[in-house]
């Protein structure tokens, strides 16, 4: 029987950094084309702002890693994977309309959700092992995660709903 290579909170806040790590990576590679498919200007500034506030989650990230004497490198997050790959269908299965916003939006919030989940864990356990530096950057990125569900759900609420409801009823 193998043995686990997780044995303590430390290794797991090791591995979920390096998982976050890694989905902020792939969610750089995937912004850029929702922002593309958005119809909405409004839309696809959030995204542009979103993407540009990744790459500063990255850099935070390493400076974690770097507080906590890691070399910063990650894990392939299946999770990040399988949004990104369900917002990719969702772009791909709807018409170039208001209903295809619709969709980024919901794509974009699930991802949103699991960042927020997942940064709420990291504060956690940072806390709980006195890495209280790190606890502070991973507590800057779980408020804008926040702040970016938040503003997704106003856009939709703003009209992208209602105008791909009444979109897809013509």
């Amino acid at each position: 029987m193998a043995t686990a290579k997780v044995k303590t909170l430390e290794d797991l806040f090791l591995d979920e950094l390096k998982d976050m790590y890694n989905a902020e990576n792939q969610l750089t590679r995937a912004l850029p084309k929702m922002a593309k498919k958005a119809t909405s200007d409004d839309l696809r500034n959030a995204i542009e702002t979103h993407l540009e506030e990744t790459q500063n989650q990255i850099e935070r990230l390493e400076k974690v890693f770097k507080e906590i004497d890691q070399a910063a490198k990650g894990k392939t997050c299946q999770a990040m994977k399988g949004l990104i790959e369900e917002g990719t269908e969702i772009m791909e299965d709807t018409s170039e309309d208001m209903v295809r916003d619709a969709g980024i939006i919901s794509a974009s919030q699930k991802i949103e959700h699991y960042e927020i989940a997942s940064y709420g864990t990291l504060v956690a356990f940072a806390k709980n092992l006195g890495y209280d530096k790190a606890a502070a950057l991973l507590e800057e990125t779980l408020e804008e995660e926040k702040k970016t569900d938040k503003l997704l759900t106003d856009l939709a609420l703003s009209g992208i709903n209602e105008d791909a409801q009444r979109g897809s009823e013509e």
